[in-house]
């Protein structure tokens, strides 16, 4: 059998490769637009979009939504080449990776999109006319798609990442490339030689690397300045959060809670506010744990019931809270309850910052008239999840967020976008990790008298990993920089969210495919990887309310 991995004669790389990238990127904006037309004359009444039509029509309607992420994916991807072209960077690797992105999203584009198992969407769905559809399989388009994603083109990208290298991230920045240089050394020394254990052990993760991660700048990494932290932007953000995510989830999501809890005190809080809880968020000096979801509800937060009520210069907080992340071993909570029961829906909704004692394994949650347990999960254990029982739990009023009533969801919301860029830099992460451990094990373990990488179909599900993931990756930067520059991203972030978590179970289910037996031991770190994958594509924003968030956004911006 010959090696399949072996280098070329000649150049599989497209003739003008960017130029043909960037002429079939104008093809298929032209078919995201029909597709918007078609899904808008699908869900519009009176050519106005209808909520309970865009319910009935779901399944077109998040279709829109995976051919607009699959779009913005190849044309931030594009814009990547041209960055590295452009400093002399773009060499046969990162070529490779453009091309293969290009000829499988078009192809997929033109036949059909797994938007999860067993749901596949296709242009029909959508009510596309085949005059429509059918300039994909043309020109520039036409070439990638059936000379972009060859096997041929596979293994050469396998031969390219062999020695663990996964191409150029083209950070663009001497100091993101010291942030990463640094977070991934952290991460390599720190966490990976110890995170499967704490998983195995369901342990937390010791206090000793949450103090090297305070001294390290993570938790005020988003802060101003002139409150206490490094007034970074959410780009650096996403890299930190990457590297750290790569290491174990649950550290990387150590920085989710103080980033939700700073944004919603910088964006929503009193000015005593800020001053008050910014610079102990962001040195790490305090703790928070986000308190939102309830029994029942889910995504639904207009169906929240736990109320407080006022008495003096305190409030009374009752109701049950369930999913709660890392919230024993905390000292604050951003707490979202309704404090006018009269008031349906998301308008009676309030936000405390509300402080409570440090609980451990035997006493979770000391305070009075707060009470709970924990949740045993698969994966994402680190920090812990827990349900919470409240019966007279007083928070003092002056912690209402902007000391004013009925703000709540408005300022939960103003927090979504940063939310959800870091779970997609989160799940880059954990994707990056699959696809090293997948290499790692490939390339060492020996079948037949030799390595099972030299397998087409091992060598192509790995290098496929390669291209995916830089795809992610460089969705979830552009997320950032959207959202750096001040401008509205919500779309925008839930794409990269949205492509960005099914990449990282892919990767994961890919790896412990290419592990075999061994993937299913719980001894080997891919078995974590994949139940700590599972959860991406369902916190944040269940992948199917993402979805239909971003298709209603895509219908009426156009509108």
């Amino acid at each position: 059998m010959s090696d399949p991995t072996t280098q070329p004669e000649t150049s599989i790389v497209l003739p003008d490769l960017l130029g043909v990238c960037a002429s079939s990127l104008e093809i298929v904006e032209s078919y995201v637009e029909s597709a918007r037309a078609r899904v808008s004359d699908l869900v519009s009444v009176d050519a106005k979009i209808s909520g309970s039509r865009l319910n009935e029509e779901q399944f077109a309607a998040h279709g829109l939504s995976w051919i607009m992420t699959y779009a913005t994916g190849l044309r931030e991807l594009l814009r990547w080449a041209e960055r590295l072209d452009q400093v002399g960077k773009f060499n046969e690797l990162e070529a490779l990776i453009l091309q293969a992105a290009f000829g499988e999203y078009i192809n997929q584009l033109r036949s059909g999109i797994a938007i999860s198992q067993g749901e596949i969407v296709r242009p029909g769905d959508l009510g596309m006319r085949d005059t429509e559809i059918a300039p994909l399989s043309a020109g520039a388009s036409g070439k990638l798609m059936s000379n972009g994603n060859t096997n041929q083109v596979r293994m050469r990208i396998a031969t390219l990442i062999e020695d663990g290298d996964f191409g150029n991230p083209a950070y663009g920045d001497e100091t993101l490339e010291m942030i990463a240089e640094q977070f991934r050394r952290f991460a390599d020394e720190q966490i990976i030689p110890s995170a499967h254990e704490w998983h195995r052990k369901d342990q937390l993760i010791p206090m000793e690397i949450i103090d090297q991660m305070s001294q390290m700048g993570v938790f005020g990494l988003t802060v101003p300045e002139e409150y206490g932290g490094h007034g970074l932007g959410k780009v650096s953000m996403c890299v930190v959060t990457e590297e750290l995510s790569r290491g174990y989830i649950g550290v990387g999501s150590l920085g989710t809670r103080p980033e939700i809890a700073c944004e919603l005190i910088r964006l929503g809080g009193t000015e005593d506010q800020k001053k008050y809880w910014l610079p102990k968020l962001a040195s790490g000096e305090i703790l928070p744990t986000a308190v939102f979801t309830e029994p029942g509800t889910g995504s639904d937060l207009g169906s929240l019931k736990a109320r407080a009520e006022r008495d003096g210069d305190v409030y009374r907080i009752r109701g049950n809270k369930t999913w709660i992340t890392h919230a024993a071993r905390t000292d604050v909570m951003t707490l979202l309850v309704r404090t006018n029961p009269d008031e349906p829906g998301y308008k009676g909704l309030s936000m405390f910052i509300a402080p409570k004692p440090r609980g451990d394994d035997d006493n979770p949650f000391p305070a009075q008239g707060m009470s709970g347990g924990e949740i045993g999960v698969l994966g994402y254990r680190g920090m812990k999840e827990y349900e919470i029982a409240f019966d007279g739990f007083e928070v003092e009023a002056k912690h209402l967020l902007g000391e004013q009533e009925g703000e709540g969801f408005k300022q939960l919301m103003a927090t979504f976008e940063s939310a959800r860029i870091q779970t997609a830099a989160r799940s880059v992460g954990v994707a990056q990790r699959a696809m090293e451990l997948a290499r790692e094990y490939a390339v060492e373990r020996q079948q037949f008298k030799r390595s099972i990488y030299k397998f087409p179909r091992v060598a192509g599900k790995i290098a496929w990993m390669a291209v995916e993931t830089m795809i992610a990756r460089q969705l979830s930067y552009f997320a950032a920089r959207e959202k750096d520059s001040d401008r509205r991203c919500d779309i925008e972030a839930g794409m990269a969210k949205l492509l960005a978590a099914r990449v990282a179970w892919s990767n994961a289910d890919n790896a412990v495919q290419v592990h075999g037996g061994n993937g299913y031991a719980e001894e080997f770190e891919i078995s974590r990887v994949l139940c700590d994958a599972r959860i991406l594509n369902i916190f944040e924003g269940a992948a199917e309310i993402q979805a239909h968030v971003i298709a209603r956004g895509l219908l009426e911006r156009r509108n």
